[in-house]
């Protein structure tokens, strides 16, 4: 699978349209092992890393793990990570099992407690927790300042832009582990063939990676991080605003 990513970033590369990547990490909320070490390799490579950050359970602590540090931006992760889905339905927090207005008071809410926490770090994406939102609440995202939504696989129509995450580290119906290298190449790959796939995300979840899923990213990083026909970008710069 190394051979046919090489492949296909080459094809980009003599065509004069490298590829556009980016990495979302989902679920920080404080300093831990998993979190250093996901910090070390997004500065050891120079790839910019997004933390999708939990707003109610996190504080200071956080903020100050990441002063100073290059490259890392904040986006909001909901507001408790709280389903609220009744049981057998797959598992929701900002679902239609509320009123809107009350999810959407709470995304306030932790959009502006992490403005408070991290500044001009954070930026103004919402990333569903489970990667699931209502389209009533997705209506109301504009109204609170939000600039795009950012969940998994095709885009859905929205009233702001969707930067969307397309290949993801774990596999979370077999062994919730690290899926091997040769899977997640071959998602990049086939998501590379797609016609404009536009900026393709990296998904990963440090606080539940394995050796594997360590493996995985660190070989995925080694074959496009200095390729020509791929370039590593921030969710920042992605930003309609931005570009």
């Amino acid at each position: 699978m190394k051979t046919a990513l090489l492949k296909a970033l080459d094809a980009r590369a003599s065509s004069g349209q490298p590829a556009l990547l980016w990495w979302r990490d989902d679920d920080a909320v404080e300093p831990s092992p998993q979190l250093d070490r996901l910090l070390r390799l997004s500065q050891d490579r120079g790839i910019p890393a997004t933390l999708a950050v939990i707003p109610k359970p996190t504080g200071a602590a956080l903020a100050e793990r990441l002063n100073r540090l290059e490259g890392i931006i904040v986006a909001v992760h909901g507001w408790s990570h709280r389903n609220h889905s009744p049981a057998g339905e797959k598992k929701q927090e900002l679902g239609a099992h509320r009123p809107a207005d009350v999810v959407l008071a709470e995304i306030a809410k932790g959009f502006a407690h992490l403005r408070g926490l991290h500044g001009a770090r954070l930026v103004p994406v919402l990333v569903p927790p489970w990667n699931r939102i209502a389209p009533g609440v997705v209506s109301g995202l504009p109204g609170l300042g939000f600039e795009a939504l950012s969940t998994f696989g095709p885009p859905q129509p929205a009233p702001l832009a969707v930067i969307n995450t397309h290949v993801d580290l774990m596999d979370w119906h077999g062994t919730r582990g690290g899926r091997a290298s040769d899977a997640l190449l071959s998602d990049l790959i086939r998501t590379l063939d797609r016609p404009d796939p536009g900026a393709i995300g990296i998904l990963s979840h440090h606080l539940v990676h394995d050796a594997q899923a360590w493996s995985s990213l660190e070989t995925l990083f080694d074959m496009t991080q200095d390729h020509p026909g791929c370039r590593w970008t921030s969710l920042a710069a992605l930003l309609p605003a931005r570009r």
